[in-house]
């Protein structure tokens, strides 16, 4: 995977199987400070914060509304 493919801390995600829309909290990393290919995401459901982890093909970027 590319340094270009990755999400970023603060970036718009959402499942491609749909759901609500959610925040990248931080790239997921093994002991040694590598990038597992996955990504910690927090979203409100209500007025509940509920946060996931999710493999990075599991989730497509949210482009803004302009």
């Amino acid at each position: 995977m590319k340094k270009e493919d990755f999400y970023s801390v603060g970036d718009i995600v959402k499942l491609k199987s749909g759901g609500p829309h959610m925040t990248v909290r931080e790239l997921t990393t093994n002991l040694d400070r590598q990038y597992t290919g996955s990504y910690k995401c927090q979203w409100f459901a209500g007025k509940k914060l509920d946060t996931g982890v999710f493999p990075h093909d599991s989730l497509v970027k949210v482009e803004e509304e302009s």
